[in-house]
């Protein structure tokens, strides 16, 4: 099983859904779309989160992929954006942690 981090890293999607994600992202906001995305149960450890959206979002690449009509590009969008916010936030603060323990 992959680390959060790596799995991050090796998300590869077309250029017009990544890009349309980080645009998104600078407009983000975790109060009010984490809920409408993930539902009242939403994790509050940054982590679980991520790792929800990443399973969401494999879920609608799977979706895409196979061109099921059920397919939403905006909710795929959505889910993307989220994914790209929540991992600057989640990769900053690694960073951080990082430098603050010495070696």
């Amino acid at each position: 099983m992959q680390d959060l981090a790596t799995r991050l890293s090796s998300l590869v999607r077309p250029r017009l859904l990544a890009r349309a994600a980080r645009i998104g992202a600078d407009e983000y906001s975790r109060a009010r779309d984490l809920k409408r995305l993930l539902g009242a149960s939403a994790p509050h450890q940054q982590g679980a989160i991520l790792m929800r959206l990443l399973d969401i979002e494999s879920a609608q690449e799977v979706a895409r992929r196979a061109r099921n009509p059920g397919y939403s590009i905006i909710r795929h969008v959505d889910i993307l954006i989220a994914l790209a916010a929540e991992s600057r936030l989640y990769l900053a603060s690694r960073a951080t942690t990082q430098k603050a323990v010495p070696q």
